[in-house]
């Protein structure tokens, strides 16, 4: 079992940065799939970011292509979410999530929030106009 524990959110104003962590606790997380999603108030979970176990290849939701950056540090079992040119529309509670995944699937980001079997609380992130 993976614990996850994500940070970095905060208030930003529209066109800032913020970069988000997500420390993975307990276990490495060098065979797992990871991704970043959101939740905005009174909207559903969406798909934000993707990255595969091996040869981080990422997959990005069309909305936040080209100025979010998913990446991860094995050695330091962290995840992270680089996110620039920020909008009134980011502004979401923001989730890691994380799936043990085997060599057959060890090439793919997975985008579909049920693949995914580890979450994190929650960072919250603020865009204001």
């Amino acid at each position: 079992q993976v614990q996850l524990v994500e940070s970095g959110g905060g208030f930003v104003q529209a066109g800032g940065s913020l970069r988000l962590s997500c420390a993975a606790l307990s276990r490495a997380v060098s065979s797992y799939a990871m991704g970043w999603f959101r939740q905005a108030p009174g909207k559903e979970r969406e798909f934000v970011a993707a990255i595969s176990w091996i040869g981080d290849n990422t997959l990005y939701a069309d909305s936040v292509k080209g100025r979010f950056t998913i990446s991860k540090d094995n050695a330091k079992n962290t995840l992270f979410l680089q996110m620039t040119s920020l909008k009134p529309d980011d502004t979401a509670v923001y989730y890691c999530a994380a799936k043990e995944v085997t060599y057959t699937a060890a090439y793919y980001a997975l985008t579909a929030y049920t693949a995914y079997d580890h979450w994190g609380q929650g960072t919250r992130v603020t865009v204001s106009s």
